[in-house]
């Protein structure tokens, strides 16, 4: 079984498009064309483009591409900015809102169109945000799966919580969790593909793999092919074998 998985992409289109055209480019060499391509997750926020992010995946996948988009907390913080006011995400200290430099979600608006919405209160900032965000792009991000399956493989943004059965973890963990996900070496079952943990390349740890390879602060996009649960990643050169350590 053969499938495609791209890293947190934070509002980077271009680094978005160069994946999807390496991913084309492996697609004719297999002649697989129907190969899964699963995204693991904050579309948005820290990069210029987090607009065109959304508008380039949810057109791609009405017109029939066989991708997935897994839920990251970014898609989820933004979401919720926009639809549901008096929400606030338990992992943020008390006083950081969508707009709080650190995560980035000014950079979001400004991708819609808004001028300089830090300077905006919280609720003027929302109230232009709604008029200049399409409900389409909500309705997607609302829509996004917190996990996907595929073979002996789990896609998720963040990672799980060590020995409790997948259909009992929580949202908070698998779009935010890092120990003691990140500090568990057993074996998971599924081999686990996942973002959110910025490291400087991606990394094959046995039970998991991380492919968050800091594109948010001008790293790269990490693309990875997965066949069985032998994984590459593609370069501009074709695959380089990820090894566990």
């Amino acid at each position: 079984m053969r499938s495609y998985a791209i890293g947190d992409i934070h509002g980077q289109l271009s680094l978005l498009s160069d994946a999807h055209r390496r991913i084309e480019a492996d697609r004719r060499a297999c002649r697989d064309p129907d190969a899964p391509v699963i995204h693991l997750g904050d579309l948005v926020d820290r990069g210029p483009d987090s607009a065109g992010v959304i508008r380039f995946l949810r057109e791609g996948i009405a017109a029939g591409a066989p991708w997935v988009v897994v839920k990251g907390n970014h898609d989820r913080l933004f979401e919720r900015f926009l639809s549901d006011p008096g929400w606030r995400d338990p992992q943020l200290r008390e006083g950081v809102t969508y707009l709080h430099p650190m995560i980035g979600g000014a950079e979001t608006l400004m991708s819609y169109g808004l001028y300089r919405p830090t300077s905006f209160h919280i609720k003027t900032a929302r109230a232009e945000a709604l008029k200049a965000v399409p409900p389409e792009d909500i309705a997607f991000l609302q829509a996004c799966p917190l996990y996907h399956t595929y073979g002996d493989l789990l896609h998720v943004h963040a990672g799980i919580r060590p020995g409790v059965p997948l259909e009992h973890q929580s949202e908070q963990d698998l779009v935010w969790i890092r120990d003691p996900f990140l500090m568990d070496t057993r074996d998971h079952g599924p081999l686990i593909l996942h973002g959110h943990t910025a490291i400087p390349r991606p990394t094959h740890y046995r039970n998991r793999v991380n492919i968050d390879s800091r594109a948010a602060y001008g790293g790269p996009l990490t693309t990875v092919v997965i066949e069985d649960r032998q994984v590459w990643v593609l370069t501009e050169d074709g695959r380089a074998p990820l090894l566990p350590l």
